[in-house]
C-alpha cells in the first residue's frame, strides 16, 4: 500500500519507520539536533510549500529519508491502517 504525502509523493508503507508530529517531538533537543543534521547531509524532502506539521522517517533502498509535510501525523497514521 502507499501513502500520499503531498506535491505528487507517495511512498510504499513499507518503507515508512515513523510518522511524527513536528510540534510535540520537536520540543527535545536530540529531535531538534536530528532534525538539522539530516537537512545538513540532504536526506530530507519537504513535499508541502504550507506550514509544516508531519515528518517521515523512511527507510528506502538502504537510504533514510525523511519528508516533510503539512499533513498531521494522525491523518496519515490513519490512512496507513485498512
Amino acid at each position: 500500500m502507499y501513502l500520499h504525502l503531498g506535491k505528487d509523493v507517495s511512498v510504499n508503507t513499507k518503507n515508512i519507520i515513523a510518522i511524527l508530529d513536528l510540534e510535540s517531538t520537536s520540543v527535545s533537543k536530540h529531535t531538534r539536533d536530528f532534525l538539522k543534521l539530516v537537512e545538513e547531509e540532504g536526506f530530507v524532502r519537504n513535499v508541502s510549500e504550507e506550514i509544516p506539521r508531519t515528518f517521515v522517517l523512511c527507510e528506502i533502498n538502504g537510504q533514510s529519508v525523511i519528508y516533510i509535510t503539512n499533513i498531521s501525523s494522525k491523518a496519515l497514521a490513519g490512512r496507513t491502517v485498512r
